[in-house]
């Protein structure tokens, strides 16, 4: 059976700090978030155990925070990989930017393959690659500081990304996941003035002791009164305060610039339910016709609100899923055992979809059963190869290649000083 790691897999063996246990909530966080994609991308009808009902709420629960949640993870893991509480310092840590670099780049060469097959995905890899490149000049910083430019990015990055998109970056036709700078940092489907936020959260977490109580309480309860302003914001802003009035009247084609209150009743409520309706289609930014955008705080759509909700039930999930993998290791196994392999488990997927997009055309969106089937085969892959084999396959090659970047970096080096 293989052995158990540390997550502080950033320093060569030669220069390796005593092993740490390796946090397997994180592991169980990280598996959700991967599942939670399987939702989204296969979609409603999908689900055959939940009725349609259901069906929905969960879609609407997972939305959004499922991605939110595997970038807050990635920032947990950058955190782990430099130091964890200490951050590390002088050549240890050149060797960990080495290895973020060449994972950053491989995974960004993955994600334009998985792109390319053409699956009705929007595939978060050529995103994740370019967010590692840029947490990397707060790799030492501390969890204050990543708390501070966490908090920075949710409060001013949606009212910058406004103007900037309204003046200068207009969304344009989307030909792929991931096509342009622009597509990067502001209008696609992963904006990274969005997702800046939830990596720099995830690493000020993975810069705290996650073995301490007091820091699970204050995480727990910072993570729900994170949720609750998430929420409890934009049913303020849009319903007491008659924010989705204002919308509906710059929205709607049909009212042509006059006030809802010149309809009749009836007409008024169906075009606040388009405008609902809109607020959920949103997939990256909010459109730039009317500031109240900005008090939605639906999935995607990279506002504060849903920036603070996306964090804080991020937060919750770790927290608990820390302490149930603590307390319960063997129920936990399966589940632990996909968040160890997340890169294998999201590609294979992408791939059977592939498949069956091409064989299949017809099913291209899923059919009912598809969502447990596809999680059922996660578990039952991944618990067989951690179980056999230890690390993931394609998390084992990925690791071959940052290491064999450091010597490759390090042979280079030592020639030019002798040089």
């Amino acid at each position: 059976m293989a052995q158990n790691q540390s997550d502080d897999t950033g320093t060569l063996p030669d220069d390796r700090p005593p092993a740490k246990r390796r946090v397997d909530g994180i592991d169980a966080a990280r598996a959700l978030a991967v599942f939670g994609m399987f939702a989204v991308h296969l979609g409603v009808v999908s689900f055959g155990l939940l009725p349609e009902e259901q069906g929905w709420e969960l879609h609407g629960l997972v939305r959004g925070n499922s991605s939110a949640l595997f970038a807050f993870l990635a920032g947990v893991s950058l955190a782990l990989m430099s130091g964890r509480t200490e951050p590390i310092g002088g050549v240890p840590l050149r060797r960990v930017m080495v290895k973020i670099v060449a994972r950053s780049v491989t995974i960004g060469l993955l994600g334009l393959f998985l792109d390319s097959l053409a699956v009705p995905v929007a595939i978060i890899l050529t995103y994740y690659a370019g967010f590692f490149v840029l947490a990397l000049p707060l790799i030492r910083a501390r969890a204050v500081l990543l708390w501070i430019a966490a908090a920075t990015l949710a409060v001013f990055g949606p009212v910058v990304s406004f103007l900037l998109r309204q003046d200068l970056f207009p969304v344009e036709p989307r030909t792929g996941a991931l096509t342009s700078f622009s597509e990067f940092f502001l209008t696609g489907y992963y904006p990274a003035i969005t997702f800046m936020a939830f990596m720099f959260a995830g690493m000020a977490v993975g810069r705290m002791d996650l073995t301490a109580t007091a820091v699970r309480v204050r995480l727990a309860v910072g993570g729900a009164v994170m949720a609750a302003v998430g929420y409890l914001g934009p049913w303020t802003l849009l319903y007491p305060m008659g924010g989705l009035d204002r919308l509906t009247e710059a929205d709607s084609t049909f009212l042509n610039g006059r006030p809802l209150r010149k309809v009749d009743a009836g007409t008024a409520e169906e075009l606040r339910w388009n405008t609902i309706d809109a607020m959920h289609s949103i997939s990256g930014q909010v459109p730039t016709d009317s500031w109240w955008w900005l008090a939605v705080g639906t999935p995607h759509t990279g506002t504060t609100f849903e920036m603070f909700e996306a964090v804080g039930q991020a937060l919750l999930v770790l927290v608990i899923c820390v302490l149930l993998a603590e307390r319960l290791p063997r129920v936990m196994y399966p589940l632990t055992s996909v968040g160890r392999m997340p890169l294998t488990v999201y590609t294979g997927h992408i791939l059977v979809l592939a498949v069956i997009v091409a064989f299949h055309p017809e099913n291209a969106a899923g059919g009912p059963f598809y969502l447990e089937w596809f999680i059922l085969g996660s578990f039952v892959f991944a618990t067989l190869w951690r179980y056999l084999l230890g690390r993931g396959p394609l998390e084992r090659g990925l690791g071959e290649i940052a290491d064999g970047a450091v010597v490759m970096v390090e042979g280079v080096g030592g020639r030019d000083r002798r040089g």
